[in-house]
């Protein structure tokens, strides 16, 4: 039982979830503070980049509820082979839903985005991302995956997270830090992401998974034997209690696997 992931389930997104998810984060972020007095994040795109700016730039409430961001380095879990400034950008996203909005008293986080000069091949793209992964986790043969403070993914409708996608290829790697794939089954086509064993590394992974859209996903991943082998299913299987999904009651209706009462 206690390589289960956290299935949290609350009434309200705006009055419950998002507080939990804060003091989640904080968590993490405060933990990481005494490791290595930095935090090291990968955020990916979707519904998420707007929860997480309401739970970050919410009124503090004491000393272990500060957000400090001057020690934030933020990732991206997946992006999109466009330009930052395109629709279809995780960056743009996360950019106009949270970065954005952090009061001008604050600190901002250091962001590392894609090279835009490596847009049209998706190979190149991905090996200079990974680069820049080697720069500030160790040297590639020192280190054999980098280790993520805390990395806030998505849960698509077909189970994928990142842009790791159910029995694609991409799910055998076992080497490489970043991926590139070239056939994405949502468009656009041409995208970078980690790997799968970079996310289960991760100290501490979190989904955000709201809505009644993901009822029936949430379903199979967490109570069928499918749903262990689609991406979501396989964090969950490789990465156990280090795992946290944020839901609300219309996602996990009708889902019997147990639930935890809050994080506060």
């Amino acid at each position: 039982m206690g390589r289960q992931p956290n299935l949290y389930s609350f009434a309200d997104v705006d009055n419950d979830l998002v507080p939990n998810l804060r003091k989640f984060v904080l968590d993490a972020q405060n933990e990481a503070f005494k490791r290595h007095d930095v935090f090291r994040v990968a955020v990916s795109g979707g519904s998420l980049p707007k929860t997480l700016a309401k739970a970050l730039l919410a009124p503090s409430s004491g000393e272990d509820d500060k957000v400090d961001f001057s020690k934030w380095e933020v990732f991206y879990a997946d992006e999109r082979c466009v330009p930052l400034t395109h629709e279809d950008s995780n960056h743009k996203l996360v950019q106009e839903e949270w970065l954005n909005k952090i009061p001008s008293d604050m600190a901002q986080p250091k962001v590392f985005t894609i090279d835009e000069k490596h847009l049209e091949d998706a190979q190149e793209m991905a090996e200079e991302y990974e680069k820049r992964l080697v720069a500030v986790f160790a040297a590639r043969d020192s280190v054999r995956l980098p280790q993520f403070d805390l990395l806030l993914l998505g849960c698509g409708p077909d189970g994928h997270t990142c842009s790791l996608f159910p029995e694609h290829p991409l799910l055998r790697e076992t080497d490489a830090w970043v991926l590139s794939i070239a056939d994405s089954p949502k468009p656009p086509a041409k995208r970078i992401t980690l790997s799968l064993p970079v996310v289960l590394a991760g100290t501490k992974i979190g989904f955000v998974a709201t809505g009644g859209g993901k009822k029936e996903i949430l379903k199979k991943i967490f109570e069928t034997e499918d749903g262990s082998k689609l991406p979501c299913g396989l964090v969950n299987e490789g990465a156990g209690e280090k795992v946290s999904w944020f839901c609300d009651q219309a996602a996990t209706e009708g889902v019997a696997f147990p639930r935890r009462g809050s994080v506060i």
